[in-house]
């Protein structure tokens, strides 16, 4: 089960690079004025986006896996980790909000500037550091 464990974190952690950098890309885009940084950014964020996915993916495959095997058995009565997927479901809503992002950067309807973007971006570091607590302190 430690290889379980340790293939969740890792994929965890691939898909928190790219909802770090994602939206730091936004920033960067929403600033573009010629068309050519526009396209540049459009295929940075589309191949972004896909990889990132696949780390979502494969981080809630071994995360059921765990539960499945033994978490939710151990932990189901404790409120930290219902606490702890009701914030996963926030940062899977989050994922999709750039996917939406995304499309309207590519199809120009981007109606944000640079500075929504830059509080964008705070989002996943917020709910890295609750979901980090919750998993290793297990406060309730």
């Amino acid at each position: 089960m430690l290889w379980v464990k340790a293939l969740h974190i890792i994929f965890m952690v691939t898909w928190f690079a790219g909802l770090f950098y994602l939206p730091r890309l936004f920033v960067y885009h929403a600033v573009t004025r010629d068309e050519t940084s526009h396209q540049r950014f459009v295929v940075m964020e589309r191949k972004l986006y896909i990889i990132m996915s696949i780390g979502a993916v494969l981080t809630a495959v071994f995360g059921f896996w765990m539960m499945g095997v033994y978490a939710w058995q151990a932990y189901s009565q404790s409120g930290w980790l219902t606490a702890k997927l009701v914030l996963v479901a926030l940062l899977v809503a989050y994922h999709f909000a750039c996917l939406k992002v995304v499309r309207d950067f590519r199809n120009n309807k981007n109606r944000h500037g640079h500075v929504y973007y830059r509080w964008f971006n705070e989002a996943p570091s917020l709910l890295l550091i609750a979901i980090v607590l919750l998993a290793v302190v297990k406060p309730f």
